[in-house]
């Protein structure tokens, strides 16, 4: 009788190690580092347009003074290709609300590191529909900031940016993430 090996092979190949996967510790920092950044840049935008601090927005036009924090940017987009649609929602309560209510969410999460998940898809959003707005791009057929946030939003929650001086790590193990991962 003959006997029959079973050579065997894992179905998965071993992962590669770390550095090879471009997750050094110099790698992770300047993640932290572009998540803390870019967070900030949202951050800010909330602060100097609730406030007007003169920054980008004049004091007269803070959203506190009565101010629209929609209506610059969207009434500016009535020449381009889908200004019509984004001008009509121009200085519209909810949506002068929702605006600033991403401004805010999206930059503490990302200054946190929590939430990373959510921070990404709701920032690219915003920054996707903002490149629309200001469709055909004056600069570049095609790539401006808003495109470049929206993918750099992206990677930030792809490669765990949070976990280094952030919160991340922790907010990946509390009972409500592990329930609803989507919101790690």
């Amino acid at each position: 009788m003959a006997i029959l090996e079973r050579h065997t092979r894992p179905l998965t190949t071993p992962a590669a190690p770390a550095a090879a996967q471009g997750r050094t510790p110099a790698a992770a920092y300047a993640w932290a580092a572009a998540r803390i950044a870019l967070g900030w840049v949202f951050l800010w935008a909330f602060v100097d347009k609730l406030f007007g601090l003169g920054f980008a927005t004049p004091a007269a036009k803070a959203w506190v003074n009565g101010g629209s924090p929609t209506t610059g940017f969207l009434k500016g987009t009535g020449e381009h290709a889908l200004g019509g649609f984004f001008s009509s929602l121009a200085g519209q309560v909810w949506v002068d609300w929702l605006f600033m209510l991403g401004l805010a969410g999206v930059g503490t999460a990302l200054i946190l590191g929590m939430g990373m998940r959510v921070a990404a898809g709701a920032g690219a959003l915003m920054m996707l529909m903002m490149w629309a707005a200001e469709l055909p791009l004056v600069t570049n057929p095609f790539v401006d900031e808003h495109i470049v946030y929206a993918i750099v939003l992206v990677a930030l929650a792809l490669s765990h940016a949070g976990d280094t001086l952030g919160l991340g790590a922790w907010w990946s193990r509390t009972a409500l993430v592990k329930r609803l991962p989507f919101l790690k």
